[in-house]
């Protein structure tokens, strides 16, 4: 309990100072006020033990000095705080929908387009720990690498474990979107999002991303496209039979189509040109997308006082008894 105590005016302990000054004029005074008496021999209290007065002669003083520091106690005003918070979150849920096609390997970011993406994408889910989030991979084809969930850590090692390899190649923007729309429409969640990240131009899949959108609009998701790649020609890895060498490639990104795609959603596109401007990215959506949080606290102070006064009375009480009977002097 007396961990939970706080002191309004805890100021005043300064208080505690009088003390010993008070212990120091106690010693000054015994030693030059008590009066004095001349004998002529001490042979009569040879062999003499000290009484109990004598041992408690200083009692009086350690009653009174104790009150007085409780006393301070009462002054300062200790009290207990009871806190209590009632919060309604409205979780946001999520799909990062992420192009894994060979040109992710583009050299434009650092380490390369994918791994910058993904490094960023880890810092956006860290920072919203009540929504649920899921990922969804394409390239030829799509598939769901981490249904919506909030056990964020397993998430994030999901995203760690992806590579360029692990889709057939292409780019299909469509399937891409559709299979990210089948995982999130049937969630209660009232906002829905999906995150879009592609470098390239839709080539491939059985799902057109005009047909995706209108799936994602039905169902009252909103889309956020965001293109990856600098403007004109980016370095990109290609094995030799000396080796990995890099050549500059032509940078194509169907912008109208990611912008299409977002506006019909009630979304927003977005190009990113280098890891900055991705985090960038990342940070607005992560500001649009916030999560609605109700909080209300209620604090409750209870004075604890009561026991230290009147343990201030007890020890003055005390100290009277005793200065008049086991302990009175005579003047």
């Amino acid at each position: 309990m007396l961990s939970d105590i706080t002191f309004q005016h805890p100021s005043l302990f300064l208080l505690l100072l009088f003390i010993p000054v008070y212990i120091a004029w106690y010693i000054w005074r015994r030693k030059t006020s008590h009066p004095t008496m001349q004998i002529s021999t001490l042979q009569t209290l040879d062999g003499a033990r000290p009484t109990l007065r004598i041992w408690l002669r200083h009692l009086p003083l350690v009653l009174r000095l104790t009150a007085f520091a409780l006393a301070v106690v009462v002054v300062a005003r200790p009290r207990s705080t009871s806190s209590f918070s009632d919060s309604n979150t409205e979780g946001i849920d999520i799909v990062i929908s992420l192009d894994v096609s060979g040109s992710m390997e583009a050299l434009d970011f650092r380490p390369n387009r994918l791994e910058a993406a993904k490094k960023v994408a880890v810092k956006f889910i860290s920072g919203r720990p009540n929504d649920n989030i899921g990922l969804v991979i394409f390239a030829g084809e799509s598939f769901t690498q981490c249904p919506l969930t909030t056990d964020h850590p397993v998430l994030i090692n999901l995203f760690q474990d992806v590579h360029t390899q692990m889709l057939d190649g292409g780019t299909a923007i469509g399937m891409g979107l559709a299979t990210a729309v089948s995982r999130i429409k049937e969630s209660k969640a009232k906002s829905k999002v999906i995150i879009l990240l592609t470098d390239g131009v839709n080539n491939s899949g059985a799902i057109s991303p005009e047909k995706a959108a209108e799936l994602a609009q039905t169902f009252g998701i909103r889309v956020y496209t965001i293109g990856v790649g600098t403007r004109g020609t980016a370095e990109f890895p290609v094995q030799t039979p000396f080796g990995v060498k890099t050549q500059e490639v032509e940078v194509r990104i169907d912008e109208p189509l990611l912008q299409s795609i977002a506006e019909s959603t009630g979304g927003k596109y977005f190009r990113a040109t280098n890891n900055k401007s991705l985090e960038a990215i990342y940070s607005e959506i992560d500001q649009l997308e916030k999560t609605i949080m109700e909080v209300r606290h209620y604090t409750q102070h209870k004075d604890e006082y009561l026991p230290f006064a009147i343990a201030v009375l007890a020890l003055l009480m005390l100290e009277v008894i005793l200065r008049n009977t086991l302990l009175r002097t005579i003047p």
